[in-house]
């Protein structure tokens, strides 16, 4: 069963030491092998040169006796057949010969590492043996150099060891603090998600500046934040529309069933069911308008089309009947992408609106301006004042003069209207003019 780390910051921290001590410990080999064949090849290069110009005295009769020193650590031996030491220098008098080792004739040169001794006690030198003849009874030359002492009782290896386990630890050090830096955004944006409860969803995670990964995160998390805030507000609001618009018209429908249900002979059955037809039509067309609204811009996969403005609303009016005058002016090749069925219930609500309280002309009007597509509605009724014309796009508002529960419609049509402009990257006002309501609708215009 494999065990590993159960956070990002402690993974990478142990990646990173392994990394480390393999990179480490290739370099650290690398230097051992290459202090070893430096020091090797120098301490060769002495000894050479020593026991070459010792085999030509020898064999020219000009070496001297004892051999002079050329080197306080160097020692120099001529040794003939049997292990007799004929000629030293001073610091190898009356020592046994350096080495056993006996060139052939057919290789008169030796060069080699010798050691004596067990660990930690051994000594190790560099030795150079030449043969000085092929004689049989030619004397060898021995120039021996001891090797430092921490290149043979492992004080290298250990330093190198430990130089590896020092700097692995650094590394390990370093890419926790680094990675500890680098996610701190990331555990406060945790922290925040954990704190953040269905009731409340105003709040929104750290977001840090720049443009990296944990920055992109922070802004994509806090834009889900948004959206589902919006979701749950919805909610809230359609359930609190529900209630405070359905309990109206479902009391009085009970109510008259009761009444009818006492009472059979007191009342009127054709007039109760009447009634009760009408009440169930407008709570029909309540809830519909209801999960319309709740549908509107939440983000559905609904396709959208180009649809030409003008068009549009030439069709809607020729399927209507209306008892005004209705003055259109329409502009060519005014088109918009949007999904046609939400433009054409929010044409239906502004004519409705219109027609309801209007005196005698309705108008309709299709232009362009700039890179907006605009579709007017106008009406010359009571109008709306100024201090309403934003409360009219709210919920179930009515306003207290002409435009009442008397007039018809639940308060929902032009909320609806103005849900579906801004769905669409529109808005929906209402002009400030002397008479009348005049609503415009602005939405972004196709090429």
């Amino acid at each position: 069963m494999r065990v590993r780390p159960r956070s990002i910051r402690s993974r990478d921290t142990v990646i990173a030491a392994v990394i480390a001590a393999l990179v480490f410990g290739a370099t650290a080999a690398g230097a051992d092998v290459a202090v070893r064949t430096t020091v090797r090849a120098e301490l060769l290069r002495q000894t050479q040169a020593d026991a070459r110009r010792i085999s030509g005295g020898l064999r020219d009769g000009t070496l001297p006796t004892p051999i002079p020193d050329t080197r306080g650590d160097i020692v120099l031996q001529v040794v003939e057949p049997g292990g007799r030491v004929r000629n030293a220098n001073t610091s190898a008098t009356d020592r046994p010969p350096v080495s056993t080792l006996w060139p052939s004739s057919h290789m008169r040169v030796r060069d080699y590492t010798e050691c004596r001794g067990s660990w930690p006690d051994r000594d190790c030198s560099v030795v150079e043996a030449i043969r000085v003849s092929t004689a049989p009874d030619s004397p060898v030359v021995y120039a021996a150099k001891p090797l430092p002492a921490h290149l043979h009782n492992g004080l290298l290896e250990a330093v190198l060891v430990l130089g590896v386990l020092a700097l692995a630890a650094l590394a390990a050090r370093i890419t926790w603090c680094v990675v500890g830096r680098t996610l701190g955004p990331v555990e406060a944006i945790r922290a925040q998600l954990a704190e953040i409860s269905a009731t409340d969803l105003s709040r929104r995670v750290p977001q840090p500046p720049g443009e990296d990964e944990i920055s992109q995160l922070a802004r994509t998390a806090n834009a889900t934040l948004d959206r589902l805030e919006k979701a749950v507000a919805r909610q809230r609001q359609f359930a609190s529309d529900a209630s405070h618009e359905l309990r109206t018209p479902i009391a009085g429908l009970r109510a008259n069933l009761e009444d009818a249900a006492m009472h059979p002979d007191d009342n009127d059955l054709r007039a109760v069911v009447a009634s009760a037809l009408r009440d169930t039509d407008r709570l029909e067309s309540i809830v519909t308008d209801l999960l319309l609204l709740a549908r509107i811009g939440t983000g559905g996969t609904v396709a959208h089309e180009t649809v030409d403005l003008g068009a549009l609303a030439a069709a809607e009016l020729r399927r209507r009947t209306s008892a005004h005058e209705i003055v259109t002016g329409f502009a060519d090749g005014v088109t918009v992408s949007a999904v046609r069925m939400q433009l054409v219930r929010l044409l239906g609500n502004l004519l409705d609106n219109a027609e309801r309280y209007a005196d005698s002309t309705v108008r309709v009007e299709v232009a362009r301006a700039g890179p907006w597509a605009l579709l007017t509605v106008a009406d010359d009724g009571p109008g709306i004042p100024p201090a309403d014309r934003e409360r009219v796009f709210e919920r179930f508002t009515r306003l207290d003069t002409a435009r009442s529960r008397g007039a018809g419609g639940a308060g929902l049509g032009l909320a609806i209207a103005r849900e579906i402009a801004h769905a669409h990257g529109g808005t929906l006002t209402i002009a400030a003019t002397g008479t009348g309501a005049h609503l415009t609708l602005r939405l972004p215009a196709t090429a």
